[in-house]
């Protein structure tokens, strides 16, 4: 893996807890600058001063990535402030306890994890295009076995559960990356792939979710060989972002050793340009981005 970051420009969602705060600062030491996005701005302001000592730095954003607009105003702040993107990663998560709905109508789960990576892509693509070794990264998670997309009922608007909610938001980020790296132009630089990055149940992700998923969670993580800790799931998670070796993949979901088929559902190409079609719906912009390939 590259030692020396100071000519890449990261922007990081997620990045001020769990695995995504390890990640930042990690990058940041190497010379990086980080733009770290998250909601909450102490935290945010606490890892900014940190990197003061680093050898690149760590800008943070604030922004609810369940509200579009702020999506839409993240992106054009930080366009204003830097010439070029080198990394979009998409690492911020979210489980709830119950169905909860976003200021745009959109089940919460669904908004954070899946449309807003969808919609900040869209905003950003062309910024990208302009980088050495553009890449797009996604969080996803192997939790996505369990989902089934069933787009007649995306919001799970007639039965609610909150773990078959989140896993139906990492398959959905499953499918937008496979959909997305076969509508790149052939000669388009930029990689998008996908990451599982592991078990970590000292995340602070299901802080909003139900008693009993947290017990589950806490159970799960007390089992000999099944936990991931932070610090490994953000060493994953920076292989993708930097390492050399995906800088030419590109539509691929990684596991710890590479990459792995994930469930067949998320390359089903009918479910996920359908997928695409519907995501583009609920964020308001046409579906015809980036032209897809002629099969």
């Amino acid at each position: 893996m590259t030692n020396d970051l100071s000519d890449r420009t990261i922007l990081l969602t997620g990045g001020t807890g769990g695995f995504g705060r390890v990640a930042a600062v990690n990058l940041a030491n190497r010379g990086a600058t980080v733009v770290a996005v998250g909601r909450d701005e102490s935290k945010g302001a606490t890892l900014t001063e940190q990197s003061e000592d680093f050898a690149g730095r760590i800008e943070f954003y604030q922004a609810d990535l369940a509200s579009q607009s702020t999506v839409r105003s993240l992106a054009t702040n930080v366009k204003r402030e830097y010439d070029r993107i080198d990394v979009l990663a998409h690492n911020a998560g979210l489980s709830t306890g119950s169905r909860r709905e976003s200021s745009d109508g959109i089940e919460l789960t669904l908004a954070v994890n899946h449309l807003a990576p969808y919609l900040l892509t869209y905003e950003f693509l062309d910024h990208l295009c302009d980088a050495p070794d553009p890449r797009v990264v996604v969080t996803a998670s192997d939790i996505h076995r369990r989902a089934t997309l069933d787009l007649d009922d995306l919001q799970l608007m007639d039965e609610y559960d909150a773990l078959d909610a989140y896993a139906r938001s990492k398959l959905a980020n499953i499918a937008f990356t496979v959909e997305l790296d076969d509508r790149l132009p052939d000669d388009s630089a930029v990689t998008v792939n996908c990451v599982h990055p592991g078990f970590i149940p000292s995340t602070e992700l299901f802080r909003e979710a139900s008693l009993r998923t947290r017990l589950l969670v806490r159970i799960a993580g007390l089992v000999p060989g099944v936990a991931t800790s932070k610090q490994a799931a953000a060493e994953r998670l920076q292989t993708l972002l930097v390492g050399p070796r995906y800088g030419s993949v590109s539509g691929q979901y990684i596991g710890s050793d590479g990459p792995v088929d994930p469930a067949p559902e998320a390359t089903n190409q009918a479910v996920r340009r359908r997928l695409w079609r519907t995501s583009a719906e609920l964020v308001g912009i046409t579906p015809d981005w980036p032209a897809p390939s002629i099969n």
